[in-house]
């Protein structure tokens, strides 16, 4: 594409590349059991790149990555299962993936035009139904998010000069697009990343929904409420460094608070400066209408935020390591330099196969 969003894909499929000719020969020979930090890594059985990761509960989590990989564990990540593949995605980088339990989930591929698509399993992957295929030639979808049992939620890069959202109603059997004039973007200097399927959050009663851009006009927070009233998307500024077309908000993260309005991390940085510390963290406690700097930030650019309710903490991760905050975002300690991409807890996943399960024993408070 000649836009700011088709020269953002090209920059980060380079920066991938590049990270992963650095950390590829020692990834290969990591044993299990071995550790990073507090990260426990387990055999995932696979060399494919993993973006997409989801932690059910009772054990039972999902992930996904490239060339149609898809894996889950019933166990806790003592064994991982190779899925059966979806049909015709040999090709397909599957950066999202969603799951209700250890039967049911949506896996999003995410690429330029018919390559961004979704399919779901019923019965524990061993099979899977091609829900939607991307219409927009332009479009690339970058997050998946489900609400409740059946309310799905999928973000795209602009398209005719609007942010896509798409949303199912059913579970993800069928798809509407959202209209109007509150998601308007301009692609040569908007886009939203696919790097961790959490560039979207949404609380699980879908009260509210956040999404997070960078790009040249710079880091902002999408935000639609229900309890406002309100169909319509509001846009707040957020001091995460954005600069250019690798640049902007990668993950937002929330928690609930007292007043009633989400608790709301924001990480991110320059992908092709994963070393670069400046503006990878901002933080909000008044459900993202006002935004302050991290004063001590992770100690490079980090494509993914959660929160550990257990730890009473928040961890970010990226691709030159992990970082923690018990500060609700102010301050951030380094917890590894490993390469990662995505996490969903207790489980974070990484180039090359990576797969990782927390050691709450090495994530307290000092």
């Amino acid at each position: 594409m000649g836009n700011m969003v088709g020269m953002m894909r090209r920059v980060m499929s380079a920066a991938m590349v590049l990270a992963l000719a650095g950390c590829c020969g020692a990834a290969v020979g990591q044993a299990l059991g071995q550790t990073s930090g507090p990260w426990v890594l387990e055999k995932s059985g696979t060399t494919a790149g993993l973006r997409g990761i989801h932690a059910v509960g009772g054990g039972i989590a999902w992930a996904s990555g490239t060339n149609g990989t898809v894996l889950r564990t019933e166990d806790g990540g003592y064994e991982w299962q190779s899925c059966a593949m979806p049909p015709g995605a040999e090709k397909l980088d599957f950066r999202g993936i969603w799951a209700w339990d250890d039967n049911t989930a949506i896996v999003m591929a995410s690429g330029p035009g018919d390559a961004s698509r979704l399919y779901k399993t019923v019965d524990g992957c061993s099979s899977w139904k091609l829900l939607f295929t991307n219409p927009d030639k332009d479009g690339f979808w970058d997050a998946v998010n489900c609400a409740r049992k059946h309310i799905c939620t999928v973000i795209g890069d602009p398209v005719n000069g609007a942010f896509v959202v798409l949303r199912s109603w059913d579970g993800g059997i069928t798809w509407d697009r959202e209209v109007g004039g509150s998601l308007a973007a301009d692609p040569k200097k908007q886009g939203v990343f696919a790097a961790s399927n959490s560039s979207l959050a949404i609380d699980q009663m879908d009260r509210w929904r956040f999404f997070g851009t960078g790009g040249l006009s710079g880091s902002s927070l999408f935000f639609s409420c229900e309890p406002c009233r309100s169909s319509s998307w509001r846009v707040w500024p957020v001091p995460v460094f954005a600069k250019n077309s690798t640049s902007g908000i990668f993950s937002i993260g929330t928690r609930p608070s007292r007043s009633g309005e989400p608790f709301i991390i924001a990480v991110g940085g320059d992908y092709t400066k994963p070393n670069e510390s400046f503006g990878t963290a901002a933080w909000s406690a008044d459900g993202g209408k006002t935004w302050t700097a991290a004063v001590k930030p992770p100690h490079g650019y980090r494509s993914a935020v959660a929160w550990d309710a257990d730890a009473a903490a928040w961890i970010a991760v990226g691709t030159n390591g992990s970082d923690v905050s018990f500060d609700d975002g102010k301050t951030w300690a380094p917890l590894d330099d490993g390469n990662w991409n995505a996490l969903s807890l207790p489980w974070v996943v990484g180039p090359d196969g990576r797969i990782a399960k927390m050691d709450p024993g090495k994530v307290r408070k000092p």
